[in-house]
């Protein structure tokens, strides 16, 4: 099965770190799967930042964009992190493939249908 990923950010939050206004410090995204035919998964995460007012690339709050942002959080989601969050989006891909249901035991007697 071949899954295509797309990213989103959908939130963030910010303080003043040394006299900086909204310096973002926590991340919220969104990675989701969908396969060829068109199943989707999602999965939901939260990546903290450490405010470093030193750093010399400090971007203004509102000059930010998504491809900004996700540059931060897609180098933390790697290695077995980022295995966790496609397995987790596979599971559920599968799961409206083949969903797994909970038929009446074979052996219980039947329901019986109410009558008007």
């Amino acid at each position: 099965m071949t899954i295509t990923y797309e990213w989103a950010v959908t939130g963030m939050k910010a303080t003043t770190v040394a006299g900086q206004q909204d310096y973002v410090i926590q991340t919220f995204w969104t990675k989701t799967g969908t396969d060829e035919n068109g199943n989707t998964g999602v999965f939901s995460g939260a990546t903290p930042l450490t405010p470093d007012p030193d750093q010399p690339s400090f971007i203004p709050y509102d000059q930010l964009t998504q491809e900004i942002v996700l540059s931060w959080i897609q180098p933390v989601v790697t290695g077995a992190y980022e295995e966790h969050v496609n397995d987790a989006i596979a599971a559920q891909i599968a799961a409206k493939i083949d969903p797994v249901t909970e038929p009446p035991l074979p052996w219980a007697p039947p329901t019986p249908t109410p009558t008007p």
